[in-house]
């Protein structure tokens, strides 16, 4: 493992070896031999690296599959993340959240959303705006709810995947 004394708490995070580019990390150092080591740009953040480094233009096939079934759902609908795990028989709502927040951004993003409606924290009011622009069900916020921000309706916003049955899983 590689630890970094210069992040808080002396975080391990990124294996040696493991490295999408090359950038050194200043106090960064092979846990074992204490020598510095090449780290990958994302080193430290949640998230399993696959033994092979894929090339930087290509996707997993599970994103690649995750931001096909965003593409379906159509204007004034939503999915929860835990619908589009279930849809494609793989996975979960935080395998499905990790590919919309690392490649959501080509795709209509606030479309896959939280199973409670709350709009995506910090994204919040770019996608109000795309929610009443496509006619998006909406529930109006309580005056106690903090920044008074609506949230989807998802009884009547929710989609099934109705009406579409070729390709799915």
């Amino acid at each position: 493992m590689v630890a970094c004394p210069a992040d808080t708490g002396g975080h391990q995070g990124a294996m040696r070896g493991r490295t999408v580019c090359l950038k050194r990390c200043s106090g960064a150092r092979d846990t074992h031999s204490r020598r510095r080591v090449t780290m990958s740009v994302l080193w430290g953040r949640m998230g399993r690296m696959s033994e092979q480094s894929l090339p930087a233009d290509a996707l997993p096939e599970y994103a690649e599959r995750v931001l096909d079934v965003a593409e379906l759902i159509p204007p004034g609908r939503v999915m929860t993340y835990g619908d589009v795990a279930e849809w494609l028989e793989e996975g979960g709502p935080r395998q499905v959240g990790r590919v919309m927040a690392l490649y959501g951004g080509a795709v209509p993003w606030w479309r896959v959303i939280r199973a409670d409606g709350v709009l995506l924290p910090g994204h919040e009011l770019e996608a109000l705006g795309h929610y009443r622009a496509e006619g998006t069900p909406l529930k109006e916020a309580s005056r106690a709810s903090e920044g008074h921000l609506p949230r989807v309706d998802m009884q009547r916003a929710r989609w099934d995947g109705g009406g579409r049955t070729e390709g799915h899983t």
